[in-house]
């Protein structure tokens, strides 16, 4: 129960993503049949569906553009600043800040990771692990989502009796910058949104916002 209590923030969004996934699979074989059937075309099975270029390309092109959003943010909020919001650092400490300031090198204590004790390769390997993982993941999930992209597509060019093309000449069309830029406007505003609705809207007991009567003014605060 301690290691339930100690993890119940990751645990419930695991059990909410795992969820969403089941149910977006779901959806989307029922509706992949009906137009299965609208063209007289032999029905698939559940598990042909979630193994299809069809279920992929809708999964990984939500992926991607998440992922960007978060790599983005981390980069932007260490040297962008919006005066009152939650999501934003103290004017003053813009930057990379100091060696104290994040407790690395001789500033770090015995309960620090291991790696943030030294001032090699490992330190800057781990000072930077965060951006490293979120990038490696955008990248693969976009490339992923393009090749699911380029069969879904090539698929319904055989149907149409139509010349299949490269996942280059997938890439330079418009369907799948319209399906890429169509999340990534989405997650921008909603990361704008977040950093300017903090500065005068409160949500009381959450670390997302601010004190209840905290000034406006107020940046980096936590409730």
């Amino acid at each position: 129960m301690r290691f339930v209590r100690d993890n119940s923030l990751s645990i419930v969004f695991g059990l909410l993503f795992l969820g969403a996934l089941v149910g977006q699979s779901i959806a989307g074989y029922s509706n992949e049949n009906e137009l299965l059937t609208a063209h007289q075309e032999p029905t698939m099975s559940y598990g042909d569906y979630v193994t299809s270029s069809s279920f992929g390309v809708e999964m990984l092109e939500n992926w991607q553009s998440e992922y960007l959003q978060f790599t983005l943010f981390i980069l932007a909020t260490i040297w962008l600043f919006q005066r009152g919001s939650n999501e934003s650092k103290q004017e003053e400490e813009l930057g990379l800040e100091t060696d104290e300031q994040q407790r690395v090198g001789r500033h770090a204590d015995e309960r620090s990771p291991r790696w943030a004790r030294t001032k090699d390769w490992r330190y800057q390997l781990y000072a930077n692990s965060l951006i490293i993982v979120m990038v490696t993941i955008f990248i693969g999930s976009w490339f992923g989502q393009s090749v699911t992209g380029m069969t879904n597509y090539n698929e319904e060019q055989q149907l149409h009796d139509q010349a299949k093309i490269s996942w280059v000449s997938y890439v330079g069309k418009g369907e799948f910058w319209e399906r890429t830029l169509s999340n990534w406007q989405s997650e921008f505003l909603a990361v704008g949104s977040m950093a300017i609705f903090t500065v005068y809207l409160r949500q009381r007991g959450s670390p997302e916002s601010k004190p209840v009567g905290a000034p406006h003014g107020e940046t980096a605060s936590s409730g």
